[in-house]
């Protein structure tokens, strides 16, 4: 059984969804960044953590791409060019999405006042829009990579999900559509509901 170290509300979700998904068992353990019992597994203190067989995996994408890889499912073989496909849109997603809402997000209320940037928000906006265009172009359907689901849909419905709760806008009807394709999964479902009984 694996551990899960995270609070809700976090990327945890994604470990969580992704442990649904392939129908593995799980423990949880809530915790908050930097704390103590993180660090411990954690040399930076950040979330998730996910522990197997004691060894620590942190890194949201790192510890969907072994569990994605240990169990053969929601992903292509490593050495294909199908995977070789599959991890470039895995870092589309992140470095052209979420690290501008991250950005964003620090500026907006994470860091102290005297080191935010006023007025960087709305410059992450038009970067977002733009680059979301171009994850658009990119989408096969009915999944982002074709008729398989994989590890990039996991980051890119988690991230979608997080730019609405940001108020970053999703001017993309094909991918507004998908996000609500995803949302309903039940696999994301009793992601969601873990999370809840978490919060509780």
């Amino acid at each position: 059984m694996y551990t899960v170290i995270g609070s809700a509300q976090n990327r945890t979700f994604r470990v969580i969804w992704m442990l649904e998904e392939l129908g593995q068992a799980y423990d949880r353990i809530p915790a908050k960044q930097h704390s103590a019992e993180v660090r411990e597994h954690s040399p930076l203190g950040k979330l998730p953590v996910l522990l197997d067989n004691g060894e620590a995996i942190t890194d949201s994408a790192a510890i969907l791409t072994y569990l994605a890889d240990k169990h053969g499912r929601l992903t292509a073989p490593a050495g294909t060019i199908a995977r070789a496909h599959q991890d470039a849109l895995t870092f589309h997603v992140l470095d052209d999405l979420e690290s501008i809402i991250w950005v964003a997000t620090r500026h907006s209320f994470i860091l102290p006042e005297e080191q935010r940037v006023d007025g960087l928000k709305q410059s992450a906006k038009w970067e977002w829009a733009r680059n979301l265009k171009a994850v658009e172009a990119r989408f096969k359907g009915p999944f982002l990579m074709g008729d398989e689901m994989s590890v990039p849909d996991i980051l890119l419905t988690h991230v979608l999900n997080w730019a609405y709760s940001a108020k970053f806008p999703i001017e993309s009807e094909v991918l507004l559509a998908y996000s609500k394709r995803m949302r309903g999964r039940e696999a994301f479902q009793r992601a969601a509901a873990s999370e809840q009984a978490q919060v509780a």
